[in-house]
């Protein structure tokens, strides 16, 4: 190699050295700066809750009417005209207590008659026992025939039928004068009055004069899905079903009863079974009519790993969860969901009890992402439910 190829060459490699080195200062500045962009990255501000153990009831939820224990159309049972009213408007009444009075005096005479009827018959049938005595003492030493003292016998048998009709008439009066007092025939409430003092009410008419239910106990018909059918079955042949009758809101908690009845089958309409619970009701929060949501506990799972409903999000894969790391990191994590109510989630997988987890700004994070935990809501809006809670 000459002089000139080898300073061309020594020429080459300064050349090719200072590249690379200038080519690993630039790489150098920019993972620097990097780093000091991603160090200088805010933590998110969240809020978080542990994950806790509850004994948590298996809910199957439903929609139903409430029903009065007893509905009675209050109607008159002889004609009449009315003359006196001894109840206000959905006032509470007692068994027997006076609610319309119907004028008296035809029934009352006509009891009376019967009675008299009866008196004169009585001494009519009086006066022929003590011939057929006379008759009976003659008719030995002929002066008295056979066929008198026969007829007069038929005579006293037929006046004694006759006060058996007369006691009949007597019984019947009696209890067409009962009828003019319209009493209550159960413990309730009256509703309107369909009719007023003074007007003439008969048997045959259609329309009552009141309405009367009973609100003490009290029923709710309601429905849940055919699939649960077999665990309402299994567990109510255990002991009855705890029913919980919550306000349209599905939030106010009205009355708690017990299950009563499972419809003897499946409405295949709707694919739906038809249940009954009863209440107490003293308080009378449920009313004859009202639709209410019904959540009938089937069972109680004992010792269920629980989170705050909105801590689980919904994302293609499934259910997830932001779970606090050490050092204020997150960990986004699947998790699977066996039910959701009354704010909480109950988890079976993916959570354990005593966990760290994002209740709300989980908006901002992603896996790996440095937080701020604070005491107060984070701003961020809270994520919406999820889908439907299970049954089971």
């Amino acid at each position: 190699m000459n002089r000139r190829t080898a300073s061309r060459f020594g020429a080459a490699v300064l050349i090719i050295g200072l590249s690379a080195g200038a080519w690993f200062v630039v790489d150098q500045l920019g993972r620097d700066k990097a780093r000091a962009a991603a160090s200088a990255t805010p933590a998110v501000p969240v809020v978080t809750g542990l994950a806790e153990t509850k004994d948590m009831p298996v809910i199957v939820r439903g929609i139903g009417t409430v029903q009065a224990y007893k509905t009675v159309a209050v109607k008159s049972r002889v004609d009449g005209q009315i003359v006196k009213i001894g109840f206000e408007e959905g006032q509470e009444v007692k068994v027997g207590d006076l609610l319309f009075q119907i004028d008296p005096r035809a029934f009352q005479a006509a009891y009376d008659q019967a009675v008299a009827a009866k008196k004169r018959d009585e001494a009519r049938l009086a006066g022929a026992k003590l011939d057929l005595e006379r008759y009976s003492k003659l008719i030995g030493p002929g002066y008295q025939s056979q066929q008198s003292y026969d007829q007069q016998k038929a005579t006293v048998e037929a006046l004694a039928a006759t006060l058996a009709l007369d006691q009949a008439a007597i019984d019947s009066a009696q209890v067409n004068l009962s009828y003019t007092e319209i009493r209550a025939p159960i413990d309730g409430r009256t509703g309107q009055r369909l009719v007023d003092l003074g007007n003439i009410v008969q048997a045959s008419q259609t329309a009552p004069l009141v309405n009367m239910t009973q609100t003490k106990p009290i029923y709710v018909n309601f429905t849940v899905p055919q699939d649960v059918t077999d665990d309402v079955r299994r567990h109510q042949a255990t002991a009855p079903l705890a029913v919980v009758a919550y306000a349209s809101d599905d939030k106010t908690e009205l009355s708690h009863g017990t299950l009563t009845l499972i419809d003897n089958q499946i409405d295949t309409a709707t694919g739906t079974l038809r249940l009954k619970g009863t209440f107490e009701n003293r308080d009378e929060r449920l009313w004859p009519g009202e639709f209410v949501n019904v959540r009938l506990i089937t069972e109680v799972r004992k010792g269920a790993v629980t989170v705050a409903q909105r801590a689980v999000m919904q994302g293609p894969a499934g259910y997830y969860a932001y779970v606090v790391q050490p050092g204020n990191t997150v960990q986004r994590r699947p998790v699977e969901v066996d039910a959701m109510q009354d704010g909480l989630a109950v988890i079976a997988k993916g959570i354990a009890a005593g966990d760290q987890v994002v209740v709300d700004g989980q908006y901002r994070l992603s896996d790996g992402a440095k937080v701020r935990i604070d005491t107060a809501p984070a701003t961020s809006a809270p994520p919406s439910p999820p889908a439907a809670s299970k049954s089971g």
